[in-house]
């Protein structure tokens, strides 16, 4: 269940393990993808299989959900990935550039908050992560946890997994102030791994030993508990496409993701496959 922890910078390029001048003299063309940290994953080993089958590299920059949607409509991508659903003021701004927007679901997601794995605590309701990411908790000791103050840490605005944990636990309410932000996935598995008094959440695929995984509402973020709907802060994951402008390459690439061979390699990464 648990894939390799991704600590994802600014931007990654993907070049299937081959040297550049090779990917240059051999490759047939680029595809461009911006977006979720979270569908990274997905993406980067799916690129890797397409290259060899294909020959086309796939770039790929994992800056946040949001600002992939943005690229997409300002054209400097060709495929959007985002771990949640474009905004209806972000579909009005791409009609109003004259784009049509085609929306691909790829795989689906759980949300799963995480601690330091000495923590003591196993289950949080989503009262309780809500009272803690307001605020209105602030000791482990009013959960179940030993008398330390809580840090909490959490992803930031641009991300859509922040944006899917504010609707889904938040109901909109803002995150404490002093709350810790990071940028990726991977940058809160760290966080939190080395901070035992530290809480955080991350996409199902990004789960490693390094952390401790909660319960929410005592229902364990397994695959049947997210493909069931038992598991509550669950999620689709998604990739966005000009369709007027899309480059055949680039729908070969979201359909190799949904074929047989691609959904394999969700599954393998840590996530939901969408289709059986």
């Amino acid at each position: 269940m648990t894939i390799k922890n991704y600590i994802i910078a600014v931007l990654l390029i993907v070049t299937v393990g081959l040297p550049m001048l090779a990917c240059k003299k051999e490759a047939k063309e680029k595809v461009v993808v911006k977006g979720s940290t979270t569908v990274l994953p997905i993406a980067q080993r799916a690129a890797e299989f397409f290259y060899e089958k294909n020959k086309v590299i796939i770039s790929l920059s994992g800056t946040g959900s949001g600002d992939g949607i943005k690229s997409l409509i300002d054209g400097s991508c060709d495929i959007a990935t985002s771990s949640r659903e474009m905004h209806e003021v972000e579909l009005e701004m791409a009609k109003r550039k004259g784009e049509t927007i085609k929306e691909v679901a790829i795989a689906y997601d759980m949300i799963v908050p995480i601690v330091h794995p000495s923590n003591p605590v196993g289950n949080l309701t989503l009262q309780q992560l809500k009272a803690i990411y307001e605020g209105s908790v602030k000791n482990w000791n009013d959960v179940g946890g030993n008398d330390e103050n809580i840090v909490v840490i959490s992803r930031d605005s641009s991300s859509g997994t922040f944006e899917v944990w504010e609707s889904k636990v938040m109901k909109n309410v803002e995150v404490r102030k002093d709350a810790l932000l990071q940028a990726s996935n991977g940058a809160i598995i760290q966080a939190v791994s080395q901070n035992p008094k530290a809480i955080g959440y991350v996409g199902y695929g990004y789960l490693n030993d390094t952390v401790k995984v909660l319960f929410v509402n005592s229902v364990e973020p397994t695959i049947e508990n997210g493909k069931n709907g038992i598991y509550p802060i669950a999620r689709k994951l998604y990739m966005y496409v000009n369709k007027a402008e899309i480059k055949p390459a680039a729908q070969n690439f979201i359909d190799f993701i949904l074929s047989p061979e691609g959904q394999s390699i969700v599954k393998e990464t840590g996530f939901i496959p969408i289709k059986e």
